[in-house]
């Protein structure tokens, strides 16, 4: 008896076989990225000398539970853009609501994640007006999950008024002052110095690792090594801050206090709030708010109160001087969170040598939270 009736005896021809290799290849890879874990690399130097840019990373879906697509419409392979044509790589024409599958675990303190960049209202940019999952990858260490209240005092983080070191290769911008002699800049390759600048008569400012500091220090033609802080309630000269409110004339070394909204937790609307929270309320739970005088009517119906459908958190690079992070554009919303960065498999210096390109020393090194 044949038990495979079911199967044609025609055989494949050999364009027949690799269509449907590639379609396999194509589905089972899509499936491995879209659940399980997906590549990325380090564009920026924001999270310096944690991640270097150049690192190629792998990052775990699994470890936050899987977010499933939410723009199915879409080319393989590619996030926003397609490749040498340009143009949108997706169509928005249909959207499916936010779900997460169950994963191992809720992101912690001081896990290093990716997540779709939230946008930033005061300086508007496409991000605002894409998809969810089409808005462009950021990478930062998360400072405070929900619940958590954040103030940074002379450039050192507080959570629930705890003090949290910066991360070993976590970096600061330093004043460096030498007795005049210019510092070469085979002295800045040797201990990794890759950011700053001269400002005249043997002053400088790096941006270091406490390690580098410290070994500029016992150089003996260095003076002093200092780390710098804007002052408390100096503007921040760049960008304004989150939430873009004069009330609160705060800078990147001095911040806050802020509290990082819970799904489930209520607040008391007031006008003093309004600025940390609007967004949460209107673009991200698609809620309608309208204020008349010193009543708040939240989807036409007047209250004194809201409660947060999601989860937020607060997102910092490990480069606390050079990182456009929460300090700039706020919150991260749950349904933005992509997964955790578990290790570097590759890392490539496009500045080096032929022979030093690799980074032999960083393949396959696991990411701490530390």
């Amino acid at each position: 008896m044949n038990w495979k009736f079911w199967k044609s005896n025609k055989r494949k021809s050999k364009t027949r076989e690799w269509i449907d290799a590639l379609v396999f290849a194509v589905v089972a890879a899509t499936i491995i990225r879209t659940f399980l874990i997906e590549a990325f690399t380090i564009p920026t130097p924001s999270m310096e000398k944690s991640l270097l840019v150049g690192d190629f990373l792998f990052v775990s879906k699994m470890s936050y539970g899987a977010r499933t697509p939410m723009t199915p419409i879409s080319f393989p392979f590619v996030h926003q853009e397609l490749p040498i044509i340009g143009g949108k790589s997706y169509s928005d024409a249909i959207q499916w609501g936010y779900h997460r599958l169950p994963g191992f675990g809720k992101v912690k303190n001081n896990d290093v994640v990716v997540f779709n960049y939230p946008g930033n209202t005061f300086y508007p940019d496409d991000d605002l007006k894409r998809p969810i999952d089409k808005k462009t990858h950021y990478i930062k260490r998360c400072i405070g999950i929900p619940g958590d209240s954040i103030k940074i005092i002379d450039g050192l983080v507080y959570v629930n008024n705890k003090a949290v070191p910066l991360p070993p290769n976590g970096q600061m911008t330093y004043t460096v002052i030498t007795d005049g002699n210019s510092i070469n800049p085979k002295t800045l390759e040797k201990y990794h110095i890759t950011e700053g600048a001269s400002l005249g008569n043997g002053m400088y400012q790096f941006i270091l690792t406490q390690k580098a500091a410290d070994e500029l220090r016992s150089l003996p033609f260095i003076k002093s090594v200092e780390e710098y802080h804007q002052e408390p309630g100096a503007p921040n000269p760049y960008q304004k801050l989150f939430p873009y409110d004069t009330r609160y004339n705060w800078n990147v070394d001095n911040y806050g206090p802020i509290w990082v909204p819970k799904a489930g937790a209520t607040i008391t609307l007031t006008d003093a709030n309004l600025p940390f929270y609007q967004r949460c309320i209107v673009e991200f739970e698609k809620n309608t708010l309208v204020i008349q005088g010193n009543k708040f009517i939240i989807n036409g119906k007047e209250t004194t109160t809201y409660t947060f459908k999601q989860d937020y958190y607060w997102m910092m690079g490990d480069n606390r001087h050079n990182s456009a992070d929460s300090r700039f554009w706020g919150f991260v919303p749950e349904d933005h969170i992509v997964g955790k960065a578990v290790f570097i498999w590759m890392s490539w210096n496009s500045n080096g040598t032929f022979f030093d390109k690799i980074r032999w020393n960083r393949l396959f090194s696991l990411i701490k939270s530390d």
